[in-house]
C-alpha cells in the first residue's frame, strides 16, 4: 500500500513539476508583430462595428435592387357573408409586383453601391488604424525591453562606483560630495529604471487590450520587426482608405439626392393578381351571374406624380446632407495634408537626431575600449614628464555607465523615428505595404 502511495505522489509531482514548466514556458514565450497585430484587428470594437455597417451597407443595395425582382405574396380571406355579399369571396389569393421602371430608383441603386464602398474602405481603415496603433505599442515595448537590460546593466556599474567611491572616501582619497554624488546617480538610474518597468507594463497592458491576450505572457520577438522604409511626402501617395471612404460616402449622398430630386418623374409597374373564389359560404352566385372560381388579372400600372410637396421638401434636406458631407470630406482630405507636412518636417528633425544618438553611443563605446585597454595595459608613459595618470576602476565604471545610457538614448531615437515613420507610411495611403511585408516576414 505505501509503495502504491509513493509511486502515485511521485506521479502527481511529475505531472505539477511538468505543468509549472508548461505554465513557465507560456508566461515566457514571445509573440510575433504579425500575431499582435492579426489579433488586434480581430478583437477590436472598431472594426467589428466597421464590419457590422459593411453588411449593413450590402444589405441596402441588395434591397434597391430587388425592387425590380417580382415579389409573391399568397393569403386567404375565407369568411361568411349574409345579405348582398361585400366582398370578393376568395378562399385563396396570389400577388405579384414588382418595378418595372423609375428614374429616382437607378440613382438609389448608384447611391447605395457608393454606400457599401464607402463601408468598405471605413472597414480597410479601421483594421489599419488598429495596425498601426498595436505596431507601434509593439515596437515601443520592444525598445523599452532593450532599455531596461541597458538600465539593469547600468545599475550594476552603478553599485560598483558606489562602493569604489566609499572606499576612496574612507582612504581619504576623494571627498565625501564624490560619494554623495556617486549615490545620486544611482538613485536616478534606480528612478530611470522604475520609469522604463512602468511604461513596459502600461504597453504590456495595452497590448493585451488590443489582443486578449494576458499581459504576463507578452514578450516581445525582435527579429519580427520588419525594417520600415523611409518614405517621403513627394513620392506618389495613394488616398487612405478614410479619406477614400469619406469621399465615398460624398457621392452616395450626391446620388440619393438626384433620386430625390427626380422622384417627380412617372414611375412603371407591374403587377398581377390571382383568386380561387368560392360561394360555399355566402350567396355571390346569386348576384353575379358569371361567377367563376379561377380568376387572373395582371397589367402596367403607370404613376405620374403632379403635386407633391413632401417630395420636393425631402430633396432639399438630400441636398443639404450631400453637401455636407462633399465638405467634410474636403476637410478630411485637407487635414490629412497638414498631418503630412507636420510628420514629414518631425521626420528629418528626428532623422538627425538618431544619426547624433548613434554617433554618440559609438564614441562612448569606443571611449569605453580605450579605457579597459588602459585599465588592462596602462598608459605606457608612466615614466615621462608629461605621462597621464594611470585610470582607475571608478573611471571604468563611469564610462560604463555613460556608454550603457548612450544606449538607451540611441534606441529611444530610433524608436521616435520608426513610429514617425509608421504614421506618415498611414497618412500616405501605404500602411498595407507595410501589413503585406509584415506578414511575409
Amino acid at each position: 500500500m505505501r509503495a502504491g502511495l509513493n509511486l502515485r505522489n511521485a506521479r502527481a509531482a511529475a505531472l505539477l513539476a511538468l505543468g509549472l514548466t508548461a505554465g513557465t514556458a507560456l508566461l515566457e514565450a514571445q509573440v510575433s508583430l504579425s500575431t499582435v497585430v492579426d489579433l488586434a484587428q480581430k478583437n477590436a470594437s472598431a472594426v467589428r462595428m466597421a464590419q457590422a455597417d459593411v453588411q449593413k451597407a450590402q444589405a441596402v443595395y441588395n434591397q434597391t435592387v430587388d425592387v425590380y425582382y417580382p415579389s409573391l405574396t399568397v393569403g386567404s380571406t375565407v369568411g361568411y357573408s349574409f345579405g348582398f355579399p361585400t366582398g370578393q369571396p376568395s378562399i385563396a389569393n396570389a400577388n405579384m409586383q414588382s418595378l418595372v421602371l423609375s428614374y429616382p430608383q437607378r440613382q438609389y441603386i448608384r447611391a447605395a453601391r457608393a454606400g457599401w464602398n464607402a463601408a468598405t474602405l471605413a472597414l480597410k481603415d479601421a483594421q489599419e488604424q488598429k495596425a498601426l496603433e498595436a505596431s507601434t505599442a509593439y515596437i515601443e515595448l520592444d525598445t523599452v525591453t532593450h532599455e531596461l537590460d541597458a538600465a539593469h546593466e547600468q545599475e550594476t556599474d552603478t553599485s560598483r562606483l558606489v562602493e569604489i567611491e566609499r572606499q576612496r572616501t574612507e582612504a581619504g582619497v576623494d571627498p565625501l560630495s564624490e560619494l554623495l554624488q556617486a549615490r545620486l546617480k544611482a538613485a536616478q538610474l534606480k528612478l530611470n529604471r522604475l520609469h522604463l518597468e512602468t511604461r513596459a507594463g502600461t504597453l504590456a497592458k495595452q497590448l493585451s487590450a488590443l489582443t486578449g491576450l494576458p499581459a504576463e505572457s507578452i514578450a516581445t520577438d525582435h527579429g519580427s520587426i520588419p525594417e520600415i522604409p523611409a518614405v517621403k511626402a513627394d513620392e506618389a501617395a495613394v488616398a487612405p482608405a478614410g479619406i477614400q471612404s469619406a469621399a465615398q460616402l460624398a457621392q452616395s449622398k450626391q446620388l440619393q439626392a438626384h433620386g430625390d430630386d427626380l422622384a417627380g418623374r412617372p414611375q412603371i409597374g407591374f403587377g398581377a393578381i390571382y383568386n380561387l373564389d368560392s360561394d360555399a359560404l355566402n350567396n355571390y352566385s346569386t348576384y353575379y351571374n358569371h361567377y367563376t372560381p379561377n380568376n387572373l388579372s395582371f397589367g402596367i400600372s403607370i404613376t405620374i406624380p403632379l403635386f407633391d410637396f413632401g417630395v420636393r421638401s425631402k430633396a432639399k434636406q438630400s441636398a443639404a446632407e450631400a453637401l455636407r458631407a462633399t465638405v467634410e470630406a474636403e476637410e478630411a482630405r485637407r487635414q490629412n495634408d497638414v498631418r503630412i507636412a507636420t510628420i514629414t518636417g518631425n521626420l528629418r528633425e528626428l532623422d538627425a537626431l538618431a544619426d547624433i544618438a548613434s554617433l554618440k553611443q559609438q564614441i562612448a563605446n569606443e571611449q569605453l575600449q580605450a579605457v579597459l585597454a588602459q585599465m588592462e595595459l596602462g598608459n605606457g608613459a608612466a615614466s615621462g614628464s608629461n605621462a597621464q595618470p594611470q585610470l582607475t576602476p571608478k573611471a571604468e565604471q563611469l564610462a560604463r555607465i555613460d556608454e550603457r545610457q548612450k544606449v538607451e538614448d540611441a534606441l529611444d531615437a530610433g524608436f521616435d523615428l520608426s513610429k514617425a515613420r509608421l504614421n506618415l507610411l498611414c497618412a500616405l495611403g501605404h500602411m498595407q505595404d507595410w501589413l503585406n511585408e509584415l506578414h511575409a516576414k
